[in-house]
């Protein structure tokens, strides 16, 4: 080997020393690692003071594993407040819901109900119709003097509601109605009365 090789050599691995004790120096310094012990001799032959860490707030020397810990809790602490919120927000989204579960049950409630009256409504319209059907059937089949007797008795209403009735029961039969029989019969000022409201609604 050349000498101008080994002085290259000499060099370079004395500039690989010296930049790994400056490298050294400096992670010291920033607190990423800790060789103030080993240093200690050095600075005192070079007339330095020999460096100290800086300590924490708490008095204890700083380390990577501290602040580690240190953002690993904070981290925790944003995660909780942000899952409290989520949870508060839920609650309160729970809370719409479960009103407008009991809007919407008050609602159909309403609608049950109106739906049971319309019901018991059709059902005594239905009831009424076959007794005004089935009186109807039993005057038709009577004597006309005992039918009118009981037509005579009835107010003005029923008595037209049993007459449409028999008209009704004739045109679905094909057969002549006995109303106009019926009329005949009773007195004239009840029977024109009568002849004046079924005209007036039909």
């Amino acid at each position: 080997m050349r000498g101008g090789d080994i002085g290259r050599s000499l060099l370079l691995l004395l500039l690989i020393l010296v930049i790994s004790a400056g490298g050294l120096i400096w992670f010291d310094y920033l607190n990423v690692i800790d060789i103030k012990t080993a240093l200690a001799p050095v600075y005192r032959r070079l007339g330095l003071g020999a460096r100290t860490q800086s300590a924490s707030p708490s008095g204890e020397p700083l380390n990577l594993d501290a602040e580690r810990l240190a953002v690993l809790l904070e981290t925790y602490d944003l995660r909780e407040m942000e899952m409290r919120k989520q949870e508060e927000e839920i609650r309160t989204r729970q809370a719409q819901i479960e009103q407008m579960s009991a809007e919407l049950e008050d609602r159909q409630k309403g609608l049950d109900e109106r739906e049971n009256s319309m019901n018991a409504l059709a059902e005594q319209t239905a009831s009424r119709e076959r007794n005004i059907e089935q009186n109807a059937r039993y005057l038709n089949s009577m004597p006309p003097q005992n039918a009118v007797a009981i037509i005579e008795a009835m107010d003005d209403q029923q008595a037209i509601a049993v007459m449409r009735k028999v008209d009704e029961i004739a045109q679905a039969e094909g057969a002549a109605s006995i109303v106009p029989y019926w009329f005949s019969l009773l007195p004239p000022a009840r029977a024109a009365e009568i002849q004046r409201k079924m005209s007036i609604r039909p």
